[in-house]
């Protein structure tokens, strides 16, 4: 067995086998025990490389990972990017061996300076500490790709419990620390004050989890809200055809028109798909529309408007009309999808680069809350509600949470369950209710406990009917954010560093 894990292929080829079982630990398959067995293989297959090897080891655990939950977007690239086979083929594979690199610089890092085989119990310790920045770290860098995190499998699993204490990075850490603790078990077993040791920190993470599990860290405010979320299901090549303008204005017209009388009624990410300032009428109209009906209509639409400096620039944007205010412009956009980087260079070069509204700024921070119908709501645009910390908060601002997609661009991929387990995850995190009201799905009303209450059916035009409830008090996460996790984090591997230097001596 021993010689599985020593350098050279086989190796290897354990780590990226390794990295594809985190997908199967994740939406659609949930099979979350992979996950621990995954982060295992890769720990345990680390032990006596050299840094240069470790790094090689790290970046085939992360190509498998991403090679296996990232396929979708060679169906983005392919599909709606308008790039032929060989071509989207060549712009995936160079994603995913981009993304393993994280893995590479964090198990170099630990071969490097943190590692200490004379210690198991420290070293499973550290190990954790690292895994926790790599996740970090890779949802920062470049605007960050916050996906696939290993403590999403905890969603329903028995560690879910503490998401709502230190979020989805806790929820990793307790997966990374069980993993290295379990192959260090064998070592520690003539030692057995260490033992014990190890035994109460395998086990802690599990039963407070547990304990946790289900626990109201918030309170209703108030009485519950009637929603309903219109799922228009508009194929993408048809979204931004200006001689289908007035055919998909005119379906969630007659769709909202046709729906059961609400407090708040969503349209999904531009719904409205022209810019605000040039649909003032039919606005108007969805206005005295809800205004009549005593509710108040949610909707993506493009903004444009000048920045400090005067120029004009066009926003991914949420708008209320009726009986609620304001405008949202979307913080955090999409790589090519929103934006396009050094696009001086590249647009021009394939179809991808030029993508329809790939030229969207990013609103300002601190930007005030949506009101609708008295309740303060946190929104949260297609990719934003990945981000833990920055969707924690805005939620800690808000009654209820908001986010609207258009996941059109996953096509029939595992994407949009991906992307709906992250916005469940957030509901969890927040202890507030979520509405998500999406193009082609999934449209679905989520609980503060991350369970879906109610789901239309993807690639289908319908309406969603339910109740949400305004929520009152933070959680943990919300009050303290990840600070406590990190200053643990750093302290951690800030030992590690110091204890190797003094063995080292």
């Amino acid at each position: 067995m021993n010689r599985l894990f020593q350098p050279g292929w086989a190796g290897n080829l354990i780590a990226l086998l390794a990295g594809a079982l985190t997908t199967l630990a994740l939406a659609p398959y949930g099979i979350w025990p992979l996950a621990l067995l995954s982060i295992a293989l890769l720990y345990r297959g680390l032990r006596a490389l050299t840094p240069r090897q470790a790094a090689w080891r790290g970046w085939w655990y992360g190509f498998g990972l991403f090679a296996s939950g990232t396929s979708w977007v060679y169906v983005s690239i392919h599909d709606y990017g308008a790039a032929s086979p060989p071509l989207a083929a060549f712009l995936t594979l160079g994603f995913v061996a981009g993304l393993g690199l994280f893995f590479a610089l964090a198990t170099w890092l630990w071969a490097l300076w943190l590692r200490r085989d004379s210690a198991p119990l420290g070293d499973a310790l550290a190990f954790a500490a690292l895994w926790v920045a790599q996740e970090a770290f890779r949802g920062w860098f470049l605007t960050g790709f916050p996906w696939l995190y290993a403590g999403y499998s905890q969603l329903d699993g028995p560690m879910a419990g503490l998401a709502p204490i230190g979020g989805v990075w806790l929820l990793s850490f307790g997966l990374a620390l069980s993993a290295a603790l379990l192959v260090n078990l064998p070592r520690l077993l003539g030692n057995k004050p260490q033992l014990a040791e190890a035994l109460v920190l395998l086990i802690a993470p599990w039963l407070l989890g547990m304990a946790f599990k289900d626990h109201a860290w918030t309170a209703p405010a108030g009485e519950p809200v009637s929603v309903a979320a219109i799922q228009g299901n508009v194929a993408q090549n048809l979204k931004w055809d200006p001689a289908q303008l007035n055919a998909q204005l005119a379906l969630y017209r007659d769709m909202s028109f046709a729906s059961k009388p609400v407090d708040i009624l969503v349209w999904p990410e531009t719904a409205v798909p022209v810019l605000k300032d040039q649909a003032i009428g039919y606005l108007s109209m969805m206005d005295r529309f809800a205004s009549d009906r005593q509710s108040a209509l949610i909707t993506g639409v493009p903004i444009r408007q000048p920045n400090a400096d005067g120029e004009m620039r066009y926003y991914n944007a949420v708008s209320v009309v009726g009986q609620g205010a304001g405008d949202y412009l979307k913080q955090r956009l999409v790589p090519f999808g929103e934006y396009v980087p050094l696009q001086d260079m590249l647009r021009g070069l394939i179809a991808f680069f030029d993508l329809p509204m790939s030229d969207f700024a990013r609103g300002e921070h601190n930007q005030p809350l949506l009101e609708a119908k008295g309740h303060r709501i946190a929104t949260f645009i297609c990719y934003e509600v990945v981000y833990p910390e920055f969707a924690a908060e805005m939620a800690a601002k808000s009654d209820l949470l908001l986010t609207v997609s258009n996941d059109t661009w996953f096509g029939k991929s595992i994407g949009p369950l991906q992307h709906l387990q992250m916005a469940q995850m957030r509901a969890l995190e927040a202890g507030r209710w979520m509405i998500r009201a999406t193009n082609n799905g999934v449209t679905v009303l989520i609980d503060p406990f991350g369970h879906i209450t109610e789901r239309l059916p993807q690639f289908e035009q319908a309406t969603l009917y339910g109740q949400v409830q305004p929520m009152q008090h933070l959680t943990p996460y919300l009050q303290w954010r990840s600070w406590p996790l990190i200053i643990l984090c750093s302290l951690l591997a800030g030992w590690a560093l110091v204890r190797r230097r003094r063995d080292a001596k």
